[in-house]
């Protein structure tokens, strides 16, 4: 029998998984032997040798459905030599009525065969198609940029999703590296267009606007004219939640403005885990024009040796089975890590772990390390 890695048509989802595909099929034509052996002549193990190769069908390559119909043919042939099961009048008749069922059983598992293969690989191509989605929607951010270090994760919730409502970005501009990191109402297609619309405008913008409340309102307004062209089919609101960053050249510290969205965190070189609050609450960007008031950014200490964290409320909101909230300080604190894509990596564990694989919400996590002294 071919291992399960070669002849597996659907790829494995678990260990579990991968020994129930192992073992099921010879599992079925050794429990059709005993089970004739061991019961009246009027049962026989015909059942359990047909279904071997129809479990096998999805599982397994063609040739190893095959193989177990011949395999259960075989003991069927076998079983009725040696035991006599039925008088010999009947002997010829029981016997190829238990064969053309194996054989019909065994031709219908490698029908079965083709048409997972053809599925499998329709998923694939719609698998590639997807991926190939996310990098031009959702690229990945340099690992270095003017001094800084950088990862960037993307947990989706739901399993065989790549990307969804969550993104993020980091760019070298005229006035620093800056950052963003954003949660756009809405799921499915139309969260995917916003975040290409946000993620755009970004791009754009970041290089020319001198701060970062008019990078603001660029993207603000992005979104504005996306909600007005998309009205005419859909009457949702269009609005986004986002951190933007910067880091300026020659300097120890970083500015953040908030529209709306869970406060990073600043990771000191002792462990130490301190909340971004921001001096004043802004309204998430697509909703700006219902205050006159502009917010300006914070600033903050960011020193060689720290990490600032960016993160979306698929992090902050998961939930345990007695429905309490992650908190990620809690995870953190005292800890040092060697690497942000080693910071990402351990929080995603720990998600994981809280939640026992089963979140409702993406989660996006955008690490910046300091390595040294600024440029």
């Amino acid at each position: 029998m071919r291992d399960i890695s070669d002849g597996y048509a659907g790829g494995s989802s678990g260990d579990g998984n991968r020994i129930l595909a192992r073992t099921l099929p010879p599992l079925l034509v050794t429990m059709g032997i005993v089970f004739q052996l061991a019961t009246p002549q009027e049962l026989t193990g015909t059942p359990f040798f047909t279904a071997a190769p129809l479990v096998a069908a999805p599982l397994f390559a063609r040739w190893v459905a095959a193989f177990f119909g011949a395999v259960g043919i075989l003991a069927a042939v076998l079983l009725h030599v040696v035991g006599g099961r039925v008088t010999a009048d009947a002997a010829a008749r029981y016997l190829a009525t238990e064969l053309a069922t194996i054989v019909f059983a065994t031709v219908l598992a490698v029908l079965i065969h083709g048409i997972v293969e053809r599925a499998r690989n329709q998923l694939a191509t719609a698998q590639g198609v997807a991926e190939a989605a996310q990098r031009a929607v959702l690229p990945t951010p340099p690992t270095q940029i003017s001094g800084l270090r950088l990862a960037a994760r993307y947990e989706a919730a739901q399993t065989d999703t790549l990307v969804g409502g969550d993104l993020y970005a980091a760019l070298q501009t005229p006035y620093g590296v800056r950052l963003i990191v954003g949660d756009v109402r809405g799921k499915g297609l139309g969260a995917i267009e916003t975040v290409a619309v946000l993620l755009g405008a970004f791009w754009e913008a970041a290089d020319s606007e001198p701060s970062l409340p008019t990078l603001a309102d660029r993207l603000e307004k992005a979104l504005i004219r996306a909600g007005n062209r998309r009205r005419a089919t859909d009457n949702t609101e269009c609005f986004a939640t986002c951190v933007l960053a910067e880091i300026p050249p020659h300097q120890d510290s970083l500015r953040i403005l908030n529209r709306g969205h869970p406060e990073p965190l600043l990771l000191d070189t002792t462990g130490g885990a301190t909340p971004l609050r921001p001096d004043e609450f802004a309204l998430p960007l697509g909703l700006g024009h219902l205050s006159t008031h502009t917010t300006g950014p914070d600033q903050w200490p960011f020193p060689p040796g720290s990490t600032l964290l960016l993160y979306t409320d698929g992090l902050t909101e998961s939930r345990n089975a007695t429905g309490n909230f992650h908190d990620p300080i809690r995870h953190l604190k005292g800890k040092a890590f060697s690497s942000p894509e080693n910071l990402l990596t351990s929080i995603a564990a720990d998600v994981h772990r809280y939640t026992n694989g089963a979140r409702d919400d993406d989660m996006a996590l955008l690490a910046v390390t300091r390595s040294g002294n600024p440029d």
